[in-house]
């Protein structure tokens, strides 16, 4: 099998990621990973550690079955799904993602 680009990766996982009500999870849902990473560093608690996966996989995971409909690249590809979150959230950050939704959308229609 050959091993997939994240340049490969990027269109579909923003084309599962159309709806602005599943960006907006997938953002809460890592902007409350990264804070329980810090809090845990903070306190030099471990075990807040533990509640990330299931912070941040639960608000996404909901996201893809409730309301995008769909399943989470994160089954098949869950390195590149990782980092497609983070730039996701960074370009939802500078307001940027809805122009890239659309750039991929005109680009690879569903």
């Amino acid at each position: 099998m050959a091993r997939l680009s994240f340049e490969q990766f990027w269109p579909d996982y923003v084309l599962q990621h159309q709806r602005w009500s599943t960006r907006l999870l997938h953002l809460a849902a890592t902007l409350c990973g990264v804070g329980l990473a810090l809090v845990a560093l903070w306190t030099r608690n471990g075990w807040l550690l533990l509640l990330i996966p299931v912070a941040s996989y639960g608000l996404a995971w909901f996201s893809h079955f409730f309301l995008e409909g769909n399943r989470p690249a994160t089954w098949q590809h869950p390195w590149l799904s990782w980092l497609a979150d983070h730039k996701m959230c960074a370009l939802m950050l500078t307001g940027r993602m809805d122009a890239e939704v659309e750039r991929i959308r005109q680009r690879r229609p569903r």
